[in-house]
């Protein structure tokens, strides 16, 4: 598939512009191809990226998925979760099993689920090369302008924010800014050539405030993480891979040695390091995230830490909803698509995505706000708080999976 080039001349008239091209951004430009709706994605990188080694995605992401009509392909690359398994290593070595409840859980390659949402995009969807500076609405139309990196302006008659957690699209909806969480995690593959032998299980382990999770990609491929306290010198780790691997190991001297020699044995290609963010569950209840025909989906619109596995999921039913009112709201115009009542539209479209999703990010925010909080403080009073509201509202741990958004009633 041949994808488009650098930016082009001033003065660009598109329908839909969706910035960024990572996960939420193609999944998105794919939903809306799949209705017959053409979209143009701006993708800052001379190529695809996928940020981050592997990607868990749960029972919901996996309808979005098939919804795009990719699922099928991806189950291919990745062995299905069978459990759980932990082990608190200051308490004891007896580890605790529960299977998953419902549903079903995978951890896939990041490049594997962004080329199969390419894949399928029409030639040109994808313009590499070209970020947006600032925007600005048109006087006239009330249109947003987005001024290039290469000089040129384009002209949007709806715009998707896709762009992360560092938008420059929610710069423009005046949208606060993303929180930053007091934990940061390094993040890598382990390949084991022979076959690695370990269970189908999301395995956790934790000593203090160290957690390692280990989960199987394949037969062969092993994705871990490690969370712990962020420092100041975590910034300069986070460009070096031969720090990262020493900071993790370091991280987890206490931890067993099959661990250890995990981490030693990893791909230094595949480490990354970040610091969480999060936008707080209340800014998601009160904050208005349209302006005119310009929204955002995504981890711009409510990143989250990576405690309960739906950051990703998410994103793709962000894709789906907004596909769905768009599509409906497109069908009500006729074929002359009269300037006013084609933006009228849109505008009706983009804030029923708002209202639609509102309340479900509100819920997915505050389950893994709650459960960031459980993991960073010390304090007694604030983990009692957090258990008292955890089981109020979220006694079902992970009714959160069961949402199936191929079941949208507009």
């Amino acid at each position: 598939m041949t994808l488009g080039g650098g930016g082009g001349g001033g003065g660009e008239m598109e329908e839909i512009v969706i910035v960024g091209g990572g996960l939420s951004g193609l999944a998105t430009a794919l939903a809306l191809h799949r209705k017959g709706i053409a979209s143009l994605v701006l993708e800052r990188s001379e190529s695809l990226r996928a940020s981050g080694a592997a990607i868990t995605i749960r029972t919901n992401g996996w309808h979005a998925l098939d919804y795009l009509g990719i699922a099928s392909a991806l189950r291919q690359t990745a062995v299905s979760i069978e459990g759980f398994a932990s082990i608190n290593l200051d308490w004891s070595m007896q580890q605790t099993r529960s299977p998953i409840s419902r549903g079903e859980t995978r951890c896939i390659r990041r490049s594997d689920l962004i080329e199969a949402l390419a894949r399928d995009l029409p030639p040109g969807s994808i313009r590499f090369g070209s970020y947006v500076k600032f925007i600005k609405s048109d006087p006239f139309s009330s249109c947003p302008i987005l001024h290039l990196n290469d000089g040129s302006t384009i002209k949007a008659k709806a715009l998707v924010g896709c762009d992360g957690v560092n938008s420059v699209v929610l710069d423009y909806l005046g949208m606060r800014p993303t929180n930053f969480s007091g934990s940061s995690a390094f993040r890598g593959f382990t390949n084991y050539p022979e076959g690695h032998g370990f269970e189908n299980l999301f395995f956790l382990a934790t000593r203090g405030k160290v957690l390692l999770g280990r989960v199987p990609v394949d037969d062969t491929l092993v994705y871990w993480f490690i969370t712990r306290h962020w420092t100041p010198e975590d910034l300069k780790i986070s460009n070096n891979q031969d720090l990262m691997k020493s900071s993790s190991l370091e991280s987890i001297k206490d931890f067993p040695e099959d661990v250890t020699k995990m981490i030693e044995k990893c791909d230094r290609s595949s480490l990354s390091c970040m610091r969480f963010r999060y936008r707080a569950p209340w800014d998601l209840m009160v904050e208005s995230y349209r302006k005119g025909t310009t929204t955002v989906a995504g981890d711009a619109l409510h990143a989250m830490s990576p405690f309960i596995g739906q950051g990703g999921s998410a994103s793709l039913e962000d894709a789906i909803v907004l596909t769905e009112f768009l599509a409906q709201k497109l069908r009500e115009v006729g074929p002359d698509r009269p300037h006013q009542e084609l933006m009228g539209k849109y505008e009706e479209a983009l804030e029923g995505y708002v209202k639609h999703r509102r309340m479900r990010l509100v819920r997915l925010s505050a389950q893994s706000y709650l459960m960031t909080k459980l993991a960073e403080t010390s304090s007694v009073l604030v983990k009692t708080l957090c258990i008292a509201v955890m089981i109020i509202f979220f006694r079902d741990y992970t009714a959160h999976t069961e949402y199936d958004c191929r079941r949208l009633r507009l």
